[in-house]
């Protein structure tokens, strides 16, 4: 879970996203950076099949509000919150548009919304 309530969401596509570079090892398993996103499942762990307990951390575009509190440093860069290895990085949307090919949303896509016959089943079946 995160700092925040986990209820927050984008309301306007921002003018900066979050996204991992190469040095992501996942803090071994305890990400530091989801514990500051405000945004539930916007920051997702990938584990490292090859390498436990590391892994890497990817951020959904689609859910990042450009806050970053994922990568937020006290004075003269003392760890205080977020990323201790400088693995995240904000980049300009416009810049990661142009990378991707693709335009954000203002909003986030809706979850999917299960049909009342699937609904139906599942009840049935229980």
């Amino acid at each position: 879970m995160s700092e925040g309530d986990g209820k927050a969401t984008r309301k306007k596509r921002p003018r900066i996203l979050a996204i991992t570079t190469d040095c992501c090892t996942g803090c071994a398993g305890s990400p530091a950076c989801i514990e500051y996103c405000p945004i539930e499942a916007c920051m997702f762990w990938i584990p490292d099949d090859d390498h436990p307990p590391f892994g890497r951390i990817e951020v959904d575009p689609y859910l990042c509000i450009g806050c970053q509190k994922c990568i937020s440093k006290g004075p003269d860069g003392a760890f205080l919150d977020g990323c201790p290895w400088d693995a995240i990085e904000m980049i300009p949307t416009d810049d990661w548009e142009a990378m991707h090919g693709i335009s954000l949303p203002d909003l986030p896509p809706a979850p999917p919304n299960p049909s009342a016959d699937s609904v139906a089943a599942k009840i049935e079946a229980a």
